[in-house]
């Protein structure tokens, strides 16, 4: 199966990290994140890459290079304006059957080959990898009628809720509703699926998962992989 990694994002929400480095170059425990993530694919089962650039892709293809020092292919292609965040996909040639999609920024536990199986079995056009996540209010929820009784008072309630984990599997008809150089991201994809008719589906992870776009996100990143390395270099 072939693998499209998502690395042309600018990172603005990890700036000062990203000023000079790409997102996806970003080091986690001195390995950069796509790294790890790259080594995480090929050990389960991936032979071919491609990275899909765009903002300082000169220092990722630098780095990386063929791929030949990971035992992997890479390919690579670039972005020459913003395609949103799955527009880019409308670029790579050759995705004629079902192939993984992701972002670069993950880091993750995840068993790919569960989440392949589950796609498989399922038989939907796309399926998506989420989380649970829970988010404290820290106020008294009111509810009332139309005559501003109260019928309801919670106090601190936790929303529990789910989250696309960035990685998706996707049947290559997917394609057909992406146009070409047109910039799209992947809630207005979905969408236009479920308006189609097609059955996109969810994954559900316990898995540990972080999108470490974002800086506090980040910082638990670097505090958890010093603690939890045996779990991901499991993997690797």
């Amino acid at each position: 199966m072939k693998a499209v990694i998502l690395a042309g994002g600018k990172g603005k929400r990890l700036i000062p990290y990203t000023t000079i480095f790409p997102k996806s170059l970003v080091p986690v425990g001195n390995i950069p994140i796509l790294e790890i993530v790259i080594r995480q694919l090929r050990n389960s089962g991936f032979k071919e890459i491609t990275l899909a650039v765009g903002h300082l892709s000169e220092l990722i293809k630098a780095y990386f290079k063929d791929g030949k020092k990971w035992g992997i292919k890479l390919f690579y292609s670039q972005e020459e304006k913003p395609l949103g965040t799955v527009g880019p996909l409308s670029l790579i040639k050759d995705l004629n059957e079902t192939f993984l999609v992701m972002n670069s920024d993950i880091l993750t536990t995840l068993d790919y080959t569960k989440l392949i199986n589950f796609h498989k079995r399922k038989k939907g056009i796309a399926t998506i990898a989420s989380h649970k996540r829970h988010l404290p209010i820290d106020f008294g929820i009111i509810r009332k009628d139309r005559k501003d009784i109260i019928t309801d008072y919670n106090e601190k309630p936790i929303l529990n809720y789910l989250v696309s984990m960035g990685i998706y599997i996707f049947e290559p008809e997917v394609l057909g509703y992406i146009r070409p150089g047109e910039k799209l991201d992947f809630p207005e994809l979905v969408k236009k699926l479920i308006c189609a008719k097609k059955k996109v589906y969810t994954h559900l992870s316990q898995d540990y998962w972080l999108d470490i776009g974002r800086e506090a996100d980040y910082r638990k990143a670097l505090e958890d992989f010093p603690k939890r390395k045996n779990n991901f270099f499991k993997v690797l």
